[in-house]
């Protein structure tokens, strides 16, 4: 199974205004939309990380989306992937190949209560190394006036973004619900969550109907269940 993980970075809009406060800007107003400025990424499990800016790059952000099964980000669904899709129709590229969405923020939204979802206090608050210091807007500022420093900043953030939230998905493991299952992209038999073999029964798992054998990973810990149905009601004998 093709799994990418991806981050990306945009400039803000750019737009006239008569104040600060309680602003409604207008189309007429608008100078500049805004648009995608970089894009990260890496296949899952491999070393290497991918840092893409410049003419070609919604190209080859669109070549990789076209190849994954899955794509993991965090907050992905609101921000990155509708982005990414507008920069695409704005190119005059088809949809990319679907694929399964993995988000993360979606994830610690509805399996956990830490008292921010954002990637810096829940990737430290886990152990994990967190996210590059930037130093606030005025590095955005840098990349917009093509200042070389700032993009070299820019980069080593945007790509540590893609190995923190790797390495998120990683911590998560068996929280993550509904995972695509590896059992059927690499026709494997093992765990359809992490594709490991090492398995052990758990009992059974029942349906108002049916029968299952239920099996832990001791790999990843998650849980599921067998594909034949051990035992139960048919519904010629319930009725």
């Amino acid at each position: 199974m093709n799994t990418l993980v991806i981050d990306l970075e945009t400039i803000p809009i750019e737009a006239y205004t008569w104040g600060l406060w309680e602003v409604n800007i207008p189309i007429n107003m608008i100078k500049e939309p805004g648009q995608v400025i970089c894009f990260a990424s890496k296949w899952l499990g491999n070393k290497y990380t991918s840092f893409t800016r410049g003419p070609d790059m919604i190209e080859e952000a669109w070549k990789l989306l076209d190849k994954a099964d899955a794509v993991i980000h965090y907050n992905g669904k609101k921000f990155d992937v509708p982005h990414l899709n507008t920069e695409f129709l704005l190119a005059g590229l088809d949809i990319p190949s679907p694929y399964k969405q993995i988000d993360l923020c979606n994830v610690m939204k509805k399996q956990f209560k830490f008292p921010s979802n954002k990637l810096q206090y829940v990737s430290t608050a886990l152990g994990l190394p967190g996210k590059v210091d930037t130093g606030g807007f005025e590095l955005w500022k840098g990349v917009m006036a093509n200042d070389e420093k700032a993009w070299a900043k820019m980069e080593k953030y945007n790509v540590q973004d893609v190995r923190v939230t790797e390495q998120l998905y990683t911590r998560l493991g068996s929280w993550i619900p509904n995972l695509p299952s590896r059992q059927l992209y690499d026709e494997i038999e093992g765990c359809p969550s992490c594709g490991s073999a090492h398995l052990q029964r758990r009992g059974y798992s029942y349906t108002k109907v049916s029968k299952f054998v239920k099996y832990q990973c001791v790999n990843c810990g998650g849980y599921f269940r067998s594909t034949r149905r051990e035992a139960g009601v048919t519904l010629t004998e319930a009725l």
